[in-house]
């Protein structure tokens, strides 16, 4: 191991509670691949949809605890 890391490890104890959780936070995000601006856009636009279909009652709404039943059953 490098000595970075082994030097983060022997210290970790030393950070708050939220420090651990950025480091945690910068680690994840740091493993993730390129961002994709157009999902945001397609996600945005599906979202737009169905708020519309909701609104004009051309689909209904389920419950949560409706989806809770069925995915436990």
């Amino acid at each position: 191991m490098s000595a970075v890391f082994n030097q983060v490890i022997q210290n970790i104890e030393e950070l708050s509670s939220d420090e651990r959780a950025l480091v945690a936070h910068c680690l994840i995000s740091s493993l993730e691949s390129k961002h994709d601006d157009n999902v945001d856009e397609a996600w945005g636009e599906l979202a737009q949809k169905r708020f519309l279909e909701l609104k004009s009652g051309s689909i209904k709404s389920t419950s949560w605890d409706k989806i809770k039943k069925e995915v436990i059953s």
